[in-house]
């Protein structure tokens, strides 16, 4: 059995030079390493410090200031070797770079592989079920907190604590000016905006649809803002279903890439969601959001609440899981809405 550590001391911090960050996927859970990054680069400033990230979610690391590379691999597919073997080069990529230390913030299966075969010095992961023998230094797991926060408690044997922080994404010139243009075009351009987000992947998480256009119609006739319904890829019904029975008009975002969708987010007043990677992408733009949790959903882990410009509604009692519903009301959704607006000191009342 090997020697491992709760902590590396002084001596076997300096001899880090090189450091690779595992967490491939997706969008969001990558976004949520940004905000220890600047503090780990600040602990080792003269440290090669590179990204292990999957092609499709690329975007979200390639302009970070406090990365060095990006090792991209493939996204895995189906069961077989369309499924092993983009693990199985991204594994033999890093082995021939030689790490000094390997942060694995996915710690998962996938991620264990890699550093099976990684031979790097140090290997940091959290104490979990199954694979623990690969990781030489270990930490049991945090307590339940919003993840960016959760992200940093891995770097504890690292000397590194918790420091407030902000996610980072930086929006290109060429996005804002591609929703700006957009925004132009139907009418919007000079009017305070909420953006609606009523899609998600997982469909335990997708609040009503029908809640979702009843808000939009209380927004638009007792604010002053104007709601745009935004989507993700493969997600286009769900705004079309908010659009058709909402009783005043709406206009439903143009199609985005991940950087456009942050795009507009950075000129939204607010943005209300379900629980999901697109309210990630709100804090790293900086803009306020009230975040709509079902009973499989746990906000103290995905809602930025330890600011006071990110809220979410949630009825903690209620255990029904076929019920979208998540017995959650739009006018109590509206009620937390303008509780987020008295905090932000934005006025709401149409004159």
């Amino acid at each position: 059995m090997f020697k491992t550590y709760k902590n590396l001391d002084k001596a076997q911090l300096s001899e880090i030079k090189k450091i690779l960050i595992i967490q491939q996927k997706p969008f969001g859970d990558i976004l949520l390493n940004t905000g220890y990054l600047p503090e780990l680069r600040r602990h080792f400033p003269d440290a090669q410090i590179d990204y292990l990230i999957q092609k499709p979610f690329k975007t979200v690391m390639e302009d970070n200031p406090h990365l060095d590379n990006l090792v991209v691999m493939d996204k895995p597919v189906g069961r077989g070797w369309g499924y092993i073997v983009p693990q199985v080069k991204a594994a033999i990529r890093v082995r021939k770079r030689k790490y000094d230390l390997i942060i694995d913030q996915l710690r998962g299966t996938s991620s264990a592989r890699i550093i099976f075969f990684s031979r790097a010095r140090y290997r940091l992961g959290y104490i979990k079920k199954g694979w623990n023998f690969l990781y030489n230094v270990q930490i049991p797991q945090a307590a339940v907190r919003y993840r960016s926060l959760y992200k940093f408690d891995l770097l504890a044997p690292l000397g590194i604590g918790v420091k407030d922080h902000d996610l980072y994404y930086k929006i290109r010139p060429a996005s804002l000016e591609y929703i700006k243009d957009w925004l132009n075009k139907v009418g919007l351009a000079d009017k305070d905006i909420i953006v609606i987000a009523p899609g998600s992947p997982v469909k335990a998480k997708r609040w009503n649809p029908d809640n979702f256009a009843r808000l939009g119609d209380i927004i638009q006739r007792q604010t002053k803002f104007k709601v745009v319904l935004s989507w993700a890829p493969e997600e286009r019904e769900f705004p079309e279903y908010v659009k058709h029975n909402m009783e005043t008009p709406v206009q439903i975002s143009p199609p985005t890439t991940f950087n456009q969708a942050g795009a507009l987010l950075s000129i939204a007043k607010v943005l209300i969601c379900n629980d999901g990677g697109i309210n990630h992408l709100a804090f790293s733009q900086g803009t306020p959001s009230v975040s709509i949790f079902g009973p499989k959903s746990n906000p103290l882990k995905w809602c930025p609440w330890h600011r006071k410009d990110y809220l979410y509604i949630k009825d903690m009692a209620y255990k029904n899981r076929d019920d979208d519903t998540f017995n959650i009301t739009a006018d109590q959704v509206f009620a937390k809405f303008r509780e987020l607006l008295k905090i932000i000191g934005e006025y709401s009342r149409k004159s």
